[in-house]
């Protein structure tokens, strides 16, 4: 192995998938939210924030948005947005910023979480990789080919959009569910034909191996990313006050990414162990700024949740709006950026 498919290797070794059964109990539509504590008493508290490779910790640290908080943050690591979403369900986390599919998979399964917050990724960094001198020139060509894909994260929703425009089902392919790094495995061994993925891992496949892409989620998908935060920490005074704090940090952290790209890349590239010009591919067209959660984003939510349940992905389609809470908007509206 070369040292960049070593490098390669490395970004997508990333801490243990968690897994567990999500309750049945109906936890859909949000409840009141508690009263505001005030700052000074948030000592004691610690947010458990999921966090992926690319990286909500590295954004916040690098805009000094972790500066002088009035309370504690832990991080945790996962591949993807599902075992984020399963972790929030256990009451392993608060919080988690996941692509726009974990949300419909965790409301499907009934997860004990709330979308809070909104992001406009674009979609540009979500796309359907093959092999550079393989004969698939479009997705209708996906036919009978075998599809390396995370189950219930981004690059599964727009994968199903995508199949879904050209006219095919998921049993037109053959759908392999596996991580990203058993994916690139899988992909690079020649064991599937296709890799379908997101941001930093397209960007990264781009400069280290020798792939092309067939289609990619802009203009396709809403394209977004959400804050989702657990149910038990929404009802939490201490910490419901403490997540609506996080979550303006946060944004102020993107206005400044978006102010000083050529900084945030830097610093980026050094957390995540990028090539920096592998970071400034992902950052320049997959830095997801603050957006409304609008009735037309979740309208949008709402039809990919019925394809799913449509094409047999899930059991049934989840009333999206159910999952959806916006306490925390007005805190948030005069951050929302639209993208350059």
């Amino acid at each position: 192995m070369s040292a960049s498919s070593r490098r390669f290797a490395a970004l997508l070794l990333v801490a243990g998938l968690l897994t567990g059964c999500v309750s049945r109990q109906d936890n859909s539509a949000p409840q009141q939210a508690p009263a505001t504590v005030p700052l000074s008493e948030l000592a004691g508290v610690t947010l458990q924030i999921g966090d992926q490779k690319g990286g909500t910790e590295a954004l916040l640290r690098a805009a000094g948005a972790l500066d002088d908080l009035p309370y504690r943050v832990a991080f945790s690591t996962f591949t993807s947005g599902p075992p984020q979403i399963e972790a929030a369900t256990a009451g392993k986390i608060d919080f988690a910023i996941t692509g726009n599919t974990p949300p419909i998979f965790g409301a499907a399964s009934n997860a004990k979480v709330k979308v809070v917050s909104a992001y406009d990724g674009g979609g540009f960094g979500d796309q359907i990789l093959v092999h550079a001198d393989s004969p698939i020139q479009t997705v209708a060509g996906l036919r009978g080919k075998s599809i390396a894909i995370a189950k219930g994260s981004s690059a599964h929703g727009h994968t199903l959009v995508q199949l879904s425009r050209a006219g095919l089902s998921p049993a037109d392919v053959k759908l392999v569910f596996l991580q990203p790094a058993d994916a690139l495995s899988a992909f690079t061994q020649r064991r599937v034909d296709v890799w379908a993925v997101w941001d930093p891992y397209t960007a990264q496949a781009e400069k280290e191996l020798p792939v092309r892409s067939i289609a990619r989620a802009t203009g396709v998908t809403n394209g977004a990313g959400f804050g989702v935060a657990s149910d038990a920490a929404l009802a939490d005074p201490k910490r419901n006050t403490a997540l609506a704090d996080l979550l303006v940090r946060y944004a102020k952290a993107v206005r400044w990414a978006n102010d000083h790209r050529d900084q945030w890349v830097s610093r980026y590239a050094a957390e995540v162990g990028l090539d920096p010009a592998v970071a400034t591919v992902a950052q320049g067209r997959s830095l997801r700024l603050p957006t409304d959660l609008s009735d037309q984003l979740i309208a949008s939510e709402q039809e990919m949740a019925d394809l799913f349940a449509q094409s047999g992905q899930i059991a049934a389609a989840p009333e999206f709006a159910n999952w959806v809470d916006r306490r925390f908007t007005d805190q948030l509206r005069p951050l929302y950026l639209n993208r350059n």
